[in-house]
């Protein structure tokens, strides 16, 4: 291996954690940024330079789905083997995709974890995996699919190393910056930008565009370009503000809506109260109940007192947990006086008045909600 200085090949904010590694002071290393911040690299590099040090060692490098892996990480490794010069100690296979070091056998295993199980069955015939890599962690469903995947590769060896390297998700609520929100004794969570690295590295263009996005766009520059969080979990609306809601200020609240979601199994029942302020163009959401496997009689317990109003109607929830609908709107000369009982999946409306007696049934709640999308919106 030619002789190099490792300044010429990673940014100065990648310095400490290096020293980290070396040292052994931590086993998980959570390394997070926004574009060209470099992460990336330093990673490539250190892994190779930990397999240089130790014989014993081998790694695997992961993706969520595998037909990212060749574009991505094998051509990252392929360039770390280049910048140290140890072309001739490497072979390249791609079907399995892997780093063969020739007189050692060591080895870099490229996975997709499109099928977890084939994990399982991951053998080195010398030594141990004692680096692992996610890269783009933030793809992956979870730490509970992390800590499944890590359970199958952590075996053997002293020391481990497992790298999670990602651009963080602009919404606060996304399980990873929820989980790196945690301090754990063997964790370090390290974050980089592209400010920390050399102008030439990035190239004039590179420089300008993020320039130019920070001067005209300032909040997709934190985010992309810094790598911040810049969001509160909904992707809907950005110009969100997360704060406690007082007595006083709901006390004053005069024009209140309230939404009401339907969901069971899979989707989620979403109930909000809510004001807006038609002056200042804000909209307070005060109260949430958001629930799986909630029926209908259990959220009207939930919600006793709290009513849906629209042009046509109210939808009240009673202390009984029925619900019940009752027209007072002068120009419509009608009432519903009955409640919506809940029967399994199944909804019946009874005794409906509309300027006169009908009875309708309504078979199912796909048929219940268009009516009421009809008549209440």
């Amino acid at each position: 291996m030619k002789e190099i200085r490792l300044s010429e090949w990673i940014g100065e904010g990648f310095y400490d954690i290096h020293r980290d590694i070396r040292e052994g002071r931590h086993t998980h290393y959570w390394l997070k940024g926004g574009r060209g911040s470099g992460k990336s690299s330093f990673l490539s590099l250190e892994i190779l330079l930990g397999l240089i040090a130790d014989r014993d060692a081998n790694a695997v490098v992961l993706r969520k789905v595998a037909a990212n892996l060749r574009d991505s990480v094998f051509e990252q490794m392929n360039w770390a083997i280049h910048a140290l010069g140890v072309e001739e100690e490497w072979e390249k296979k791609i079907s399995p995709m892997e780093l063969i070091r020739k007189w050692t056998g060591q080895k870099i295993l490229f996975r997709g974890c499109d099928d977890p199980k084939k994990l399982k069955s991951i053998k080195f015939q010398r030594g141990y995996a004692k680096f692992i890599w996610y890269e783009e962690a933030d793809e992956f469903g979870g730490m509970a699919e992390l800590r499944s995947l890590n359970q199958s590769l952590l075996r053997g060896g002293e020391k481990l190393c497992v790298f999670y390297s990602y651009n963080p998700p602009k919404q606060g609520r996304s399980w990873i910056n929820l989980e790196t929100a945690e301090e754990r004794a063997d964790r370090l969570i390290h974050h980089s930008t592209y400010l920390q690295m050399k102008e030439e590295w990035l190239g004039k263009q590179f420089l300008a565009e993020a320039e130019y996005i920070r001067k005209r766009h300032p909040e997709i520059y934190r985010h992309e370009y810094l790598g911040e969080v810049t969001g509160s979990g909904g992707e809907v609306f950005r110009n969100l503000m997360l704060r406690e809601i007082t007595d006083a200020e709901i006390a004053a609240f005069d024009r209140l809506r309230r939404g009401l979601d339907w969901g069971y199994a899979v989707d989620p029942l979403h109930y909000t109260v809510n004001h807006y302020d038609r002056t200042r163009r804000r909209l307070y959401i005060f109260y949430e109940l958001r629930a799986q496997g909630m029926s209908n009689r259990r959220l009207a317990e939930e919600a006793a007192g709290q009513c849906i109003r629209s042009r046509h109607g109210i939808v009240l929830f009673t202390e009984e947990g029925l619900v019940y609908m009752d027209g007072t709107n002068p120009d419509n000369d009608w009432e519903l006086k009955y409640p919506i009982y809940e029967n399994d999946c199944y909804y019946e409306m009874l005794r409906f008045a509309y300027r006169k007696q009908v009875s309708v049934e309504l078979e199912n709640y796909c048929a219940w909600k268009a009516w009421l999308n009809r008549n209440f919106t």
